[in-house]
């Protein structure tokens, strides 16, 4: 296995844009990187997921592919919902929110982004950076979701922190979400 090879297999990261492999290879060559990258490809050294985005091998983190199609982009939504126990429907989609709406299938993964306004998909706030991607916390998916679907059901709220939500509510900067958050929060405290 080569140095350029072995950079990539020290990465903690199991997915990669031309930017990351740039970066590693501290490529600022244009013309060079791209054969660099098809030589690999080749070799089966790298796998191409889709253009411009790359993987170690065949066993790459669905979610890291998703945040490495789009930037910006964070993993929010029905996903964050049901791992936190919010909705118990099951989606083989990984939910996005990122800068326009658009459903990319890549090998046996389905990613949905939906769109946010940039200066709300732009803030970090309930964004947390955690196993090489972008995900919401509960809470900020669940923003997001009612941002987009007023009229949501949602299976259990018990895992939400309220306080959190409504701390989090602001960066929509839209005064119909709040009446929907408090609306949800009476129905959830009755």
């Amino acid at each position: 296995m080569d140095n350029l090879i072995a950079k990539i297999h020290q990465s903690s990261k199991s997915v990669f844009t031309n930017k990351d492999l740039a970066l590693i290879w501290r490529e600022t060559n244009n013309s060079n990187l791209k054969s660099k990258i098809a030589y690999y490809v080749k070799r089966g050294a790298l796998v191409r997921l889709t253009r411009g985005v790359f993987a170690k091998d065949k066993n790459y983190n669905a979610k890291e592919l998703a945040n490495s199609l789009y930037l910006p982009s964070y993993i929010s939504f029905e996903t964050v919902l049901r791992e936190a126990g919010v909705i118990f429907q099951h989606y083989e989609s990984i939910f996005a929110a990122g800068p326009f709406s658009k459903t990319v299938k890549v090998n046996n993964y389905e990613i949905v982004f939906r769109k946010l306004k940039d200066e709300t998909l732009y803030n970090p706030s309930g964004v947390i950076v955690k196993n090489n991607y972008s995900i919401a916390s509960p809470e900020r998916a669940f923003l997001d979701t009612i941002y987009l679907f007023p009229e949501y059901y949602f299976d259990n709220l018990d895992s939400l922190n309220w306080d959190s939500c409504f701390d989090l509510v602001k960066i929509y900067k839209n005064k119909q979400m709040i009446k929907r958050l408090k609306k949800y929060y009476e129905n959830y405290a009755q």
